[in-house]
């Protein structure tokens, strides 16, 4: 069978024979990962089974409310759900969350006031968070033009929290309300911090200030282990449905889970002061917001998976990567170093053209909404920018980075990996 399916990719996908070899060793170096990955899926899938039957959830609950939207049980239910599974006082799950930028920036609106001060201890946010924050932009309504002020604590040479210059400017400027974590790389050349560096950070902040909001952004995070950040320590947290938890069904979207009075606040944010959670119409997306969820634990693994092989192949082609395919990992992103435009470019077009949809399209670096570089956005997916879906995107600036995340299946994630590599060598040429 796997000379059938090699001889079938060579003939129809133009994928190097060499390339096909380097795969089958890929394979055989990541397969006792593998089983890990398989336990905290299982967990996982076990722990929103039950938050479900515990909800009683019922296709009653696949309502479609339109208008206001107020007593729409199937939504109500599905923040119930949510709640539940991490561990949270309160959950805020709504369409009208058009992504984890925006889940992100509730958070951070609905519970920052002028005078107070957003600590960043992950170093350098998210390139999306720059004009949110007012770090770059103008007129734009940043936390910055509202009178909140911005510092940062940039990450330890080994990528760890550097906790003790926390503790000491907490301990200095009163000013400071929040705290926000990164967990993912973002568009970073570092290792995810882990569920255990979270707690760790979280744990030694309280110790000085008990007051401080700990809010985690935790994009392409969700159900990589058995523990989320709420159960850390966590004051409130924050994603996107078209990611992680939307398991590729889900069309739009995103969450904010934590304490009931911060989940208030950002609901304030979304909608208006005294309205918050009690309105917005679902549209008749509640019952694709269920079964994405229900899904999300095995499409998050397989995601996963495919990011390890990812991993192993390049390295194997001699590019470098982080991880590394047996370093431990908190979210799905894989970064790839390129040095050099035209490789990056190329793996990015490699990649589109192993997509399910708009296989035939060519995707180029452009001027994209809230990021300073050019970006280029392989992304052949059935819900527009879903990241779960396999896709691979970067920023157009050295060292030429790209970062891959995603994979309905493993299988498919496989094949447009090598693609994207074949794409690179045969453009070489």
């Amino acid at each position: 069978m796997l000379d059938i399916t090699n001889k079938y990719l060579i003939e129809n996908f133009n994928i190097r024979s060499e390339i096909l070899e380097l795969s089958e060793k890929a394979l055989q170096d990541i397969a006792s990962t593998f089983n890990n990955i398989d336990n905290i899926k299982e967990f996982n899938q076990i722990k929103v089974l039950k938050a479900m039957q515990e909800e009683k959830l019922s296709d009653a609950h696949f309502t479609n409310s339109t208008g206001y939207g107020y007593g729409d049980i199937g939504r109500d239910t599905l923040e119930r759900v949510y709640a539940r599974i991490f561990n949270a006082e309160d959950a805020l799950v709504r369409p009208q969350i058009v992504s984890g930028t925006h889940a992100i920036t509730l958070a951070l609106f609905g519970n920052l006031r002028p005078g107070d001060t957003l600590l960043s201890i992950t170093g350098k946010p998210y390139d999306t968070l720059l004009q949110v924050i007012g770090i770059e932009g103008e007129n734009t309504g940043s936390l910055k033009e509202y009178g909140v002020d911005y510092k940062q604590i940039d990450l330890n040479e080994d990528g760890k929290i550097d906790i003790d210059a926390v503790q000491k400017l907490i301990s200095q400027d009163s000013s400071i309300r929040m705290i926000e974590i990164q967990r993912s790389t973002g568009y970073g050349w570092r290792p995810s911090l882990s569920i255990s560096d979270i707690e760790n950070a979280i744990k030694e902040i309280k110790k000085i200030r008990e007051d401080i909001i700990c809010f985690v952004d935790n994009c392409y995070g969700e159900f990589i282990d058995t523990r989320e950040p709420i159960e850390v320590g966590a004051d409130i947290v924050a994603g996107s449905l078209i990611k992680n938890i939307g398991g590729g069904i889900a069309p739009t979207g995103g969450y904010v889970v934590g304490k009931e009075k911060y989940v208030r606040q950002a609901a304030f944010r979304l909608t208006a002061p005294g309205l918050g959670k009690e309105c917005g119409s679902t549209y008749g997306i509640v019952r694709l917001m269920f079964q994405g969820l229900f899904m999300a634990p095995h499409i998050t693994a397989e995601a996963l998976k495919s990011a390890i092989f990812c991993s192993r192949l390049m390295e194997l082609s001699g590019y470098e990567v982080s991880p590394k395919y047996y370093e431990n990992r908190s979210d799905i992103i894989q970064a790839i170093k390129f040095n050099n435009p035209k490789d990056l470019i190329n793996f990015c077009k490699g990649i589109q053209k192993g997509s399910p949809v708009d296989s035939f399209v060519e995707c180029e670096p452009w001027d994209m909404p809230g990021y300073t570089d050019q970006v280029i956005m392989a992304a052949g997916a059935f819900v527009q920018g879903s990241s779960i879906e396999l896709s691979a995107d970067a920023p157009i600036r050295p060292p030429y980075i790209a970062y891959l995340q995603g994979g309905l299946t493993f299988e498919h994630a496989k094949i447009g990996i090598l693609i994207g590599l074949s794409n690179v060598l045969n453009n070489k040429e």
